[in-house]
């Protein structure tokens, strides 16, 4: 309050710039984050001189902390967490909309964007650390796999359930790229299993080609194959005891006396027995 009415007969010659329309609007959002119901809204409003018709409250309730039109918002929400328009504006960010659209869409400015993604980012972030220290920290060595298993399953259940719209984006591509991996695992796993069968199975029809080569060339005897003996050697006057002079002379001695013999090989027995009976006779005729 002056105390001097000549300074207030002075401030209120004060020449004042209008506010422009954009300035109002800003100035009521500021209003409406920090009114306590929408009966201080209207009063507050009214106060300042800001507009304060039905649209004008339209627009700004969702704004209040706490507002039941804010869909995405809890009614315990502080005022650090994100209104219907900033949550707006934060799922229009990350579905690569442009400042121009999310501006227009929620009314916030360039710098409320930026200020706003700046702050969701590092408050997810710190909840995704201390989410994931926690599960670490209470994970049993014994169970690793299944402790694990359980904290990421965990992680995206609350992450899938999270009001704020970015986290649920981030939940859905890790859950798609979980599913990704899953099923190229499992393809991966059936691939390996037909390689080492197709090994396997080389290496048998190798096996069999080496021992048909080896029956086709007489190196290794059939299973099925029945044993047949080796031939016996022929020899010359088998079973005569004659030498070959003797054998010479019983060719010439048959072929004199009308006996068909070859010039070698075996002699007849009966060209053997005729030969010696024309020879025996002569002896016992002189003995």
């Amino acid at each position: 309050m002056f105390t001097d009415w000549t300074e207030a007969l002075e401030a209120e010659g004060l020449p004042i710039d209008p506010t422009t329309t954009e300035q109002e609007a800003a100035a009521a959002r500021v209003v409406a984050r920090n009114a306590g119901s929408k009966e201080d809204l209207v009063l507050l409003l009214d106060v300042l001189g800001l507009p304060g018709d039905d649209d004008t409250l339209t627009t700004l309730l969702p704004l209040l902390p706490g507002s039941e039109g804010d869909p995405d918002m809890p009614q315990t929400q502080t005022s650090k967490t994100p209104n219907a328009f900033e949550a707006t504006a934060l799922s229009m960010y990350y579905a690569d909309a442009t400042t121009a659209e999310i501006t227009e869409a929620t009314g916030l400015t360039e710098d409320e964007i930026t200020a706003l993604v700046s702050a969701q980012e590092e408050k997810t972030e710190a909840m995704l650390d201390a989410e994931e220290k926690g599960a670490a920290a209470t994970a049993e060595p014994a169970a690793t796999d299944t402790a694990s298993g359980d904290s990421v399953e965990q992680l995206l259940a609350w992450a899938e359930a999270h009001p704020v719209a970015s986290i649920r984006n981030k939940a859905a591509r890790v859950r798609s790229d979980l599913a990704e991996l899953t099923a190229r695992h499992t393809i991966d796993d059936a691939q390996r299993k037909a390689e080492e069968r197709v090994a396997t199975l080389k290496a048998e029809l190798d096996k069999a080609q080496d021992e048909l080569r080896a029956i086709k060339t007489g190196t290794l005897p059939s299973p099925t194959a029945t044993a047949v003996p080796a031939p016996t050697p022929i020899r010359s006057g088998l079973g005569s005891g004659r030498t070959k002079e003797e054998l010479a002379d019983i060719r010439a001695w048959a072929r004199a006396n009308g006996y068909k013999v070859a010039d070698a090989g075996i002699v007849a027995k009966k060209i053997l027995d005729a030969y010696d009976a024309a020879h025996q006779a002569p002896a016992a005729k002189a003995s």
